[in-house]
C-alpha cells in the first residue's frame, strides 16, 4: 500500500505519523549501544515531538549512519520482485559494518530486530567494509561501503537478497578507474547506476584530515555505470578543487537523466557547490550550478581545525529533492542554514528561503529558545514536499573536530508555506544525550523511492 507508480501518484500519500531516527552514542564518551528512535510526528497526536519506542542494539560501536528501507515503489518496475512490501529497516553500523534488519510491520511504534548479519560475513563475501547508503532496487537491496577491512580502497556496492536478507556479494563486475565510495542511486528506466566519492575509511574515521584533503585524497568526482551489465561507463572530474562529492539526488520523474549533487568544499576558496549532471550529446555532462560562500568570523570563535581559516566554511553536507523535482534543500552544517530552492529549471536554481539553526557561524537557537547545538545535517523531505525534518550530526570524529564544545542529538522539523521555509515552534526532539542522524518516515520519503513510470 506505500508503493506508488509515480512521483506523482506519491506526493497524493497520507501524511507520516511516525519518523524512525539513526542515533548514536559514539563520539560521546559514553559506551552505550547505538539505537533506532521512533518518533511521533503526527500534530494531532498527544504524543507528537515526542520519542515514543526505541530499538536498542545489541552491540557498542556501531555508529549509525545512514539506514533504509527493503523495498519501495521500484518494486512496481515491470521487471521487479512482485510479492515485496515495505516492512524492513536495513540498518548497518558504518564502523562495524554489521547489519540489522529490523520488522516494523506488526507494531511500528516498537519495532524488532529480527536479523543481524555480522560484519566479517559482509568482508568475507565481498570484500568490503564500512556500509553506507541502503537503496532498495527493484531486483536486490544495495548498500554502499566506503572501502576495505583494512581501511584502504577500492569501495563499492553489496547486494543482499530481498527475501533472505543474505549477502549475496559485491555488485561490481567491472569498476573501471572507480576508488573512492560514498552514494549511490540511478536511472532506473535508462539502465544508469551513478556514484560519488568521499574517501577511503583511514581518512576520515579519525576526523577530517587536512593534509589528505590538500594533497586530493578525498573524491572529485562522479562514476556512470551500466546497471544491467554492472559495468563502469564512465567518470567526470567536477573539478580539479572541488572535494568530497556526497549526496546524490536524481531527478525523481524516469523520463529525465539530471540530477543534483553536493561538494563540501573547495580547497581554494572554501565554497561549497551544487552541481547538475545531465545526458546531452551522446554523454554525460556536468555544471556546477550554485556556489556557497564562506563567511568571516573572529578566530577566537572558530574551532581549532578553522582557525587558519579565519572564516566558517558553509560544510554543505546534505541535500534533498522533493519528489515534484521542484524543490532543492541545502543543509549547511558550518554556516548553521538550511536553504530551500526552486530547481524547476534545474540548470537555473533560484534561493526562495532559508532558516537559521546552529551553527558555527550563527549559534542559532530553536524558535522555542531551546539551545542547538552542532548545525543542520541531515535532511528529510516529506512525499508531498510540506515538512524537512532536520538532525545535525556529521559523523563522530567530525562532529568533535567541529563542534568541540560538544553536539547533543535534536530533531527539528521545517514547514514549507507558501514557498518559505519556518520551524515549526511546537517540535523539537531531545534523544538525551544522544547524537541523531539520518531519518526515515514510515510509508516512505523523497530519498526511498526510485520510480519506473513517469
Amino acid at each position: 500500500p506505500t508503493f506508488y507508480p509515480s512521483p506523482r501518484e506519491a506526493m497524493k500519500a497520507p501524511p507520516e505519523e511516525l519518523a524512525y531516527v539513526a542515533c548514536l552514542w559514539v563520539g560521546t564518551g559514553v559506551s552505550k549501544p547505538d539505537f533506532i528512535a521512533v518518533v511521533d510526528v503526527n500534530p494531532n497526536s498527544e504524543t507528537y515531538g515526542k520519542v515514543i519506542g526505541k530499538v536498542e542494539l545489541p552491540y557498542v560501536g556501531d555508529e549509525l549512519h545512514h539506514f533504509g528501507w527493503n523495498a519501495c515503489s521500484s518494486a512496481l518496475c515491470p521487471y521487479a520482485h512482485p510479492h515485496l512490501e515495505r516492512r524492513y529497516l536495513i540498518v548497518p553500523g558504518l564502523r562495524s559494518s554489521r547489519i540489522y534488519v529490523i520488522d516494523v510491520k506488526e507494531d511500528p511504534r516498537n519495532p524488532k530486530i529480527v536479523k543481524v548479519i555480522d560484519g566479517k560475513t559482509v568482508e568475507e563475501r565481498t570484500g568490503y567494509s564500512r556500509l553506507h547508503t541502503v537503496h532498495c532496487g527493484p531486483d536486490a537491496i544495495y548498500i554502499s561501503a566506503l572501502g576495505s577491512p583494512t581501511g584502504e580502497g577500492p569501495g563499492g556496492i553489496v547486494v543482499l537478497d530481498h527475501y533472505s536478507f543474505e549477502v549475496l556479494g559485491r555488485w561490481e563486475v567491472d569498476r573501471g578507474p572507480q576508488y573512492y565510495s560514498y552514494d549511490f542511486w540511478w536511472h532506473l528506466a535508462h539502465d544508469v547506476m551513478v556514484t560519488s566519492e568521499w574517501t577511503v575509511p583511514k581518512y576520515y574515521e579519525e576526523g577530517l584530515n587536512i593534509k589528505a584533503l590538500i594533497e586530493g585524497k578525498y573524491g572529485n568526482r562522479l562514476h556512470f555505470w551500466s546497471m544491467r551489465t554492472r559495468r563502469h561507463l564512465t567518470s567526470i572530474e567536477l573539478s580539479r578543487d572541488d572535494r568530497m562529492v556526497l549526496e546524490l539526488r536524481p531527478l525523481h520523474n524516469p523520463l529525465e537523466t539530471k540530477g543534483f549533487v553536493n561538494t563540501v568544499v573547495n580547497v581554494k576558496d572554501f565554497t561549497s557547490g551544487i552541481w547538475l549532471w545531465f545526458y546531452e550529446d551522446g554523454r554525460w555532462q556536468v555544471e556546477k550550478v550554485i556556489t556557497i560562500e564562506p563567511e568571516p568570523l573572529e578566530r577566537q570563535e572558530l574551532p581549532n581545525v578553522l582557525k587558519p581559516l579565519g572564516m566558517v566554511p558553509p560544510l554543505v553536507t546534505d541535500i534533498n529533492l522533493s519528489l515534484d523535482d521542484r524543490l532543492l534543500f541545502v543543509s549547511l552544517w558550518g554556516i548553521g542554514e538550511v536553504r530551500m530552492y526552486d530547481v524547476s529549471n534545474p540548470f537555473s536554481p533560484r534561493l526562495l528561503s532559508k532558516v537559521k539553526l546552529g551553527g558555527i557561524l550563527h549559534k542559532a537557537q530553536h524558535p522555542s529558545g531551546a539551545k542547538l547545538s552542532g548545525g543542520p545535517q541531515m535532511l528529510e523531505v516529506s512525499r508531498d514536499a510540506k515538512r524537512v525534518y532536520v538532525t545535525n550530526s556529521l559523523y563522530s570524529t567530525w562532529d568533535n573536530q567541529f563542534y568541540p564544545e560538544g553536539i547533543k542529538g535534536w530533531l527539528v522539523k521545517l514547514v514549507v508555506d507558501d514557498g518559505t521555509l519556518k520551524v515549526d515552534k511546537e517540535f523539537l526532539v531531545d534523544f538525551n544525550g544522544a547524537r541523531a542522524h539520518q531519518v526515515r518516515l514510515l510509508g516512505g520519503d523523497s530519498s526511498s523511492d526510485s520510480f519506473c513510470y513517469p
